[in-house]
């Protein structure tokens, strides 16, 4: 024989009862149905009583709810239908009575209220036996109340197990029907009055039953498909677990999974009766397994799971350390307010005791301890109850757990890793459940970094939020695009990208976005960008492992990365602006970065897509020293001299570079040599020195009016009137065989930038087009120095740059 039992979803239609119907008739075996109320009618039944102890006729038309869906359900699935609505009819006369009473004389008494939440079972267990009879299956109904006796709490009765016991015995054995039919969640005291058995009294009905019977199985049907390795409402990627043990499945419910309630199931546990957890939605699918055994040998982690709404109580104090009975002062005060503890770790110094609770009972509980304490406070010996708010408990569960070593460091680590803060931390010495409590507003982010670690092949998501989507970004979002599927399959990465904006507008997209039509998402559905506003979208979304990128040349945009930063948020910059202002916002963001363990990472500041700066960081990692710096860093101006012959006037060379996007939207920025500044300024501070911009020389070849220009059309056309300036620059360099080149130098101490003439024994000479080249020279590289040579502008190759830093956020 096994036990069914059916929640209110399961029964709460028409529809849905038939689904019911069908899965019993094709079971083929003896089956005891236990049945809920429809979905909803209880609390329905609730709200009335209050309504009518209050005074206040709407419970009227709340019974009258409650009648029209019993009726219309009765209506949809009874043939006979005259007979039986008699009935239907009578108890809900019977409910009418009782509310009227209490709407009378203002009085609701736990006996009345008993009668009154015990008519939704009763309703549905006659509706669906007479529908059972209707489709041709053998079955009867039996009344709960008759089987089950309990002693006189109308609430939450306690079981006479003997009595209840031989009760079912006696009538399974007799029974010669197909399927018995009980009403869930009621039961009756020696007098034969009504009494209720409290939270999740359905599933405790259906496990007396299972244990009186000793049941093959006790099914669990319900609108989930088992138990799941985290909630799958905040966890998209959460998967049902097959098989878990009693105590695994007994963890995860106190902590939060509402699939079964623990207190309810202790009578098939101590019989060993397996509980399969169904979905009468999907009947066909696998659910949950619960037994004994311990199952899944590779499975360390079995689920994660939460709680809300939770208040951190800290009691301390100086004279609480060496004392005797503090502790059962303060768990008897809150006894007496029949308050229930969730959660207690306790310093080893015992100078303090932390305790987790429903938030909603926060205040009595302050009171209630701070009187206990009463007379110490006012000695100052304890110090008054300190409560937190808004908080939540994760907790990792799993029986495997105890033999493995690393699983806290792991959980730790990780939440570490994402700015999720621990605000206390309880492990049982059974090792099945890890528990810390963390801000609520961290929930959904902390339990998708558990299960990624702990559930989901090692595939780290990356979050993106990319701000600057012109050239460079717009290049970038499409390597991206073509580059997803093999991250995923060969490094395990999965790029995300969440938001994107330009001056203009900006899109946030928290599932990702489709990014083989960003452009028209952006204008169709895009709102006004503000770079404030996106830095708050990207801190209320909260997403793991998030990484912001900037691909623009705004300074406003730098003055965010400290937020970024402290927020875990990993930053990469194209925008050479940071790196190279004062040197304590650049030790700042580097230090930032360490402490939160966030990412900044710039290698396109300098040389584009070429590995110049993480060529630089690995030689001093492995201990090396820089002691000279020679470089060509401008791709744009490489390119701009490399093109500058007698056929073509200097202008336009200038305007071809910025056609082609070698040059910033402003030319005087690389003109002006500004750019190369910034570029080996962030290589001096990089190599360990401290340096400011105004530090370096500047040696321009500019003459003073293009120098003085105030907007770039001035500066433009200087470049045309000054014409000769700049042939006699190209002409003198050829008259020496040299060719001209903007070079960056740096040796002790001291960075200069300038245009040189280069001769032709210079590694800088065959320097072509818009390519870069860095020169080395190191305690280890004297003599020849260490070169790194390639592309050092244009939008493909700085995009490209970009990605590679994106990635190393991900392999971090």
């Amino acid at each position: 024989m096994i036990v069914s039992k059916f929640g209110g979803t399961s029964v709460g239609s028409a529809k849905n009862i038939n689904k019911v119907i069908q899965i019993i008739s094709d079971k083929k075996i003896k089956t005891a149905l236990i049945v809920s109320a429809m979905g909803g009618i209880t609390n329905l039944l609730i709200k009335a009583a209050e309504l009518a102890v209050k005074g206040d006729k709407e419970y009227i038309n709340i019974l009258k709810e409650i009648e029209h869906k019993h009726l219309e359900t009765a209506k949809t699935l009874l043939n006979d239908n005259v007979k039986r609505e008699a009935f239907i009819h009578e108890l809900l006369d019977q409910l009418k009575s009782t509310l009227s009473g209490v709407f009378i004389l203002n009085d609701l008494s736990l006996k009345s209220h008993a009668k009154i939440v015990s008519i939704g079972e009763l309703l549905s267990s006659y509706i669906i036996t007479e529908a059972m009879k209707d489709q041709g299956l053998k079955v009867i109904l039996k009344d709960s109340r008759e089987l089950i006796k309990t002693d006189d709490n109308y609430e939450n009765a306690g079981v006479n197990y003997q009595k209840t016991y031989q009760n079912i015995q006696s009538y399974f054995n007799e029974n010669e029907n197909d399927v018995v039919v009980l009403p869930g969640f009621i039961a009756s005291n020696e007098n034969g009055e009504i009494t209720t058995l409290g939270r999740g009294g359905s599933d405790f009905t259906a496990a007396i039953i299972a244990s009186g019977v000793k049941a093959e199985i006790l099914e669990i049907w319900t609108d989930v498909s088992g138990m799941f390795t985290a909630n799958p409402k905040l966890v998209k990627q959460a998967k049902p677990i097959k098989n878990i043990s009693y105590q695994e499945a007994m963890e995860l419910s106190h902590f939060g999974a509402k699939v079964i309630y623990p207190p309810t199931i202790q009578p098939v546990l101590d019989k060993n009766i397996p509980i399969v957890i169904k979905n009468t939605l999907a009947p066909n699918d696998n659910g949950t397994l619960i037994s004994k055994r311990i199952n899944g040998k590779k499975s360390i982690v079995k689920g994660i799971t939460h709680i809300e709404n939770i208040a951190l109580l800290t009691l301390e104090g100086n004279s609480m350390v060496g004392v005797p009975g503090i502790s059962k002062r303060l768990f008897e005060a809150l006894s007496n307010k029949n308050i229930n503890v969730k959660f207690i770790t306790q310093a080893s110094s015992e100078h303090s005791i932390c305790l987790a609770i429903d938030l909603a009972e926060a205040k009595n509980a302050k009171q209630a301890i701070d009187k206990q304490f009463e007379f110490e406070i006012l000695q100052h010996k304890v110090d008054p109850l300190i409560v937190e708010k808004d908080l939540a408990i994760i907790a990792l569960v799993g029986d495997n757990m105890k033999s493995h070593q690393g699983i806290s460091g792991k959980m730790f680590s990780e939440l570490g890793n994402n700015n999720v803060n621990i605000r206390a931390i309880a492990q049982g010495s059974t090792e099945k459940n890890i528990s810390a409590v963390i801000s609520k507003h961290n929930v959904k982010k902390a339990l998708n970094t558990l299960h990624a670690t702990f559930f989901e092949d090692q595939i780290k998501l990356l979050n993106l939020f990319v701000i600057g989507i012109g050239n460079v970004g717009g290049k970038l979002l499409d390597q991206i695009k073509q580059q997803q599927k093999y991250l995923l399959e060969h490094q395990h990465i999965n790029l995300r990208v969440i938001a994107i904006s330009n001056s203009r507008k900006m899109l946030f997209v928290p599932e990702g976005l489709d990014l083989s039509d960003w452009k028209s998402e952006l204008d169709k559905n895009g709102v006004k960008a503000n770079i404030d506003t996106f830095y708050k979208n990207v801190k209320e979304l909260n997403l793991r492992n998030s990484v912001f990128i900037d691909n623009t040349a705004n300074n406003e945009v730098t003055l965010q990365y400290p937020k970024y930063l402290k927020d875990s948020v990993s930053v990469v910059a194209c925008n050479k602006i940071a790196c190279s202002s004062s040197y304590e916002n650049y030790k700042n963001l580097k230090k930032l970065s360490r402490n939160y363990n966030a990412s900044f990472l710039f290698e396109t500041n300098v040389g584009a897509g070429l590995p110049i700066i993480d060529t630089l960081n690995n030689l001093i990692a492995s201990g090396d020293e820089i002691t000279q710096i020679q470089a060509v860093l401008s791709g744009s101006l490489n390119f701009v001299f490399n093109n500058f012959d007698k056929k073509t006037s200097f202008y336009d060379v200038v305007q071809q570079a910025g056609v082609e996007g070698y040059t910033e939207p402003d030319p005087r920025i690389d003109l002006s040599g500004v750019d190369v500044m910034r570029k080996i300024l962030i290589l001096v501070r990089e190599s360990g020195q401290i340096m400011e911009l105004e530090d370096i020389e500047n040696d321009s070849f500019l003459p003073e009016s293009s120098l003085k220009a105030t907007s770039i059309p001035d500066f433009k056309e200087t470049l045309k009137i000054e014409s000769k300036h700049f042939n006699d620059l190209r002409d003198d360099a050829i008259n020496n065989n040299c060719r001209l080149k903007y070079v960056a130098s740096f040796k002790k101490g001291k960075a200069k930038v300038g245009l040189q003439q280069i001769s032709k024994d210079h590694p800088f000479y065959n320097l072509d087009g818009k390519d870069n080249i860095v020169l080395f020279f190191t305690n280890r590289y004297k003599d020849q120095p260490l070169i790194i040579k390639g592309a050092g502008a244009g939008a493909d190759v700085t995009a490209s740059g970009i990605f590679g830093d994106i990635i190393r956020t991900g392999n971090k």
